[in-house]
């Protein structure tokens, strides 16, 4: 009787074919960033919102550090594996003897804009004109920090001649502006969308676009990438391309997507109360997403000169740029 049992199972299991491969099993993976509402970190949101994380195995535990700098040493420290944060980050790693490499690409341009007080306009008119100024960046030592500070050193003055203010990346940001408890911001969308439209700050520098990113940088310079630790990529290969592959899916389809189709998707919150507004930053900041998620030579170059510029301790440091990328699978994930 058993015998008949198993013969007749086993015909019928030949009469539906072979059973199907077993899915994958889900991977955790901790991802930091730093102000996540920000359009800078937007393929992010995208990722978790169209639900790419879930269809490529991943779920994502992300911890949002308020700043860049932070993020990182959330890596370092190890309480994250993979961070979306600025690609900047490799380099001043790489002259600290840690391997951190960006597997992907998310902006092209850093989007970063750096805006003046209203009622300064008149007085500060250009970078030349922020000394002893007090300025608000996301967080010290991050992406908007540097970016107004490379600014400063161009325009004759040094890195230090004004206080810099961590202001986070969300409602707080904008708060600090009304309330006059800074001068200035280096800051990004939508926060200065809503600064614009409420007729608080007069753009000094923009770097939304390729032309003023070429002015302030002389040339293409790759913002926000994923990036994490060489070691890490050694010992999860499947899981990198996991999360490649699910930022890959994001930054196609921010390629074709209207704002309004991004304005639906991210957080109502995100919209800081006026949806109408968001979707203008998001026709502000969609130029400087990345096409194809790898950074260019004469981009990481520009990013290298930047750095070197801020930090004395990098002028001499013999710098692998090559190093800095493992864009395998990004190129695997893009076909």
């Amino acid at each position: 009787m058993e015998r008949r049992s198993f013969l007749a199972g086993a015909a019928a299991a030949l009469a539906l074919g072979p059973a199907p491969a077993r899915a994958a099993e889900t991977v955790k993976i901790r991802i930091g960033v730093g102000g996540k509402p920000l359009l800078y970190y937007l393929p992010l949101t995208i990722a978790e919102r169209k639900g790419y994380f879930k269809e490529e195995g991943v779920e994502a535990d992300i911890n949002d550090f308020g700043g860049g700098a932070r993020s990182l040493q959330a890596l370092i420290g190890g309480s994250v594996d993979v961070v979306t944060g600025a690609y900047e980050h490799t380099i001043r790693m790489q002259a600290k003897g840690q391997d951190v490499r960006a597997v992907c690409e998310l902006g092209r341009y850093p989007a970063i804009v750096i805006a003046v007080r209203k009622d300064l306009a008149g007085t500060v008119k250009s970078a030349a004109d922020l000394k002893g100024r007090k300025i608000g960046v996301t967080a010290p030592g991050s992406s908007t920090a540097l970016a107004v500070q490379y600014a400063m050193i161009k325009a004759g003055l040094k890195a230090t001649d004004a206080a810099l203010i961590g202001i986070g990346g969300g409602a707080g940001a904008i708060a600090a502006m009304k309330k006059g408890e800074i001068d200035a911001v280096s800051h990004l969308d939508p926060v200065i969308a809503k600064l614009e439209a409420d007729g608080d700050i007069a753009v000094l520098v923009d770097t939304r676009t390729e032309a003023g990113t070429r002015a302030l940088f002389g040339g293409p310079n790759p913002a926000a990438v994923v990036y994490t630790k060489q070691d890490w990529i050694e010992h999860h290969a499947a899981a990198t391309q996991r999360v490649v592959n699910a930022f890959a899916k994001s930054l196609k389809w921010l390629a074709s997507a209207t704002p309004e189709e991004i304005a639906d998707t991210v957080p109502p919150a995100y919209h800081f109360g006026d949806r109408a507004l968001y979707v203008q930053a998001v026709k502000n900041s969609l130029e400087s997403y990345s096409r194809t998620g790898i950074s260019t030579q004469e981009g990481m170059a520009s990013v290298l000169d930047l750095v070197r510029t801020l930090d004395p301790e990098l002028q001499g440091a013999r710098i692998d740029l090559a190093a800095t990328v493992e864009d395998r699978f990004i190129k695997r994930a893009m076909g």
